[in-house]
């Protein structure tokens, strides 16, 4: 049985979050916050994730979650503020925060199958962005989050477990179905929206 994975999660809720969702600002900051909230239980509930620590903000607290300030100058920075709350001791996992059809099932196949490997990640569906990278314990990140970043992780030595290059390849669905956009949400939504989104998306309004 693979180690128990301490997981960062970077979040930008509310009206920070989610800026190019094409809805009214309100839509926006409710589907923000839910999306965030089941991203994030969804972590929780996964049986390989060990610590949890939140940057950022959350709408309401999660039992077994922490959550540290963001300083405020990015997401690099942002995820290594809550990498340096860790223990060092244990893997390391990054996690974007939002992915509202997460199932704990993918992300605990992830996680194990990065067990095996120094370094590995897991790209977006899109196949540029990065949905989760994990590092063994004691290794430190390195973290090429931003416009490119699948590649700029994979020449920086993480293992893409979705590649079938280092072992059988995984789908992760759900792992990999970040949203930005309208369109992201329908996707989501074929895989299976977490309860807090599709409420939000049944409130009404705008």
């Amino acid at each position: 049985m693979a180690r128990l994975v301490s997981l960062v999660v970077p979040i930008r809720g509310g009206g920070l979050g989610k800026s190019r969702l094409a809805v009214s600002d309100a839509r926006r900051t409710l589907l923000a916050d839910a999306i965030a909230l089941d991203t994030v239980h969804a972590a929780r509930a996964a049986a390989n994730v060990g610590e949890l620590i939140v940057v950022g903000s959350l709408p309401e607290p999660v039992e077994g979650v922490r959550v540290v300030a963001d300083p405020g100058f990015g997401l690099v920075v942002a995820i290594a503020a809550g990498l340096a709350e860790l223990d060092t001791d244990a893997p390391t996992a990054v996690m974007l925060g939002d992915l509202p059809a997460l199932h704990p099932a993918d992300l605990d196949a992830a996680l194990l199958a990065a067990s095996e490997h120094s370094w590995a990640f897991v790209p977006d569906a899109e196949g540029s962005g990065t949905a989760l990278v994990v590092a063994a314990a004691g290794l430190p990140h390195s973290l090429r989050f931003g416009p490119g970043s699948a590649q700029g992780h994979a020449e920086a030595g993480y293992v893409d477990l979705t590649a079938g290059t280092a072992g059988p390849p995984l789908a992760l669905a759900t792992l990999r179905c970040d949203v930005d956009t309208i369109d992201d949400l329908r996707a989501a939504a074929v895989l299976g929206l977490g309860p807090r989104t599709r409420a939000a998306l049944a409130a009404p309004g705008e």
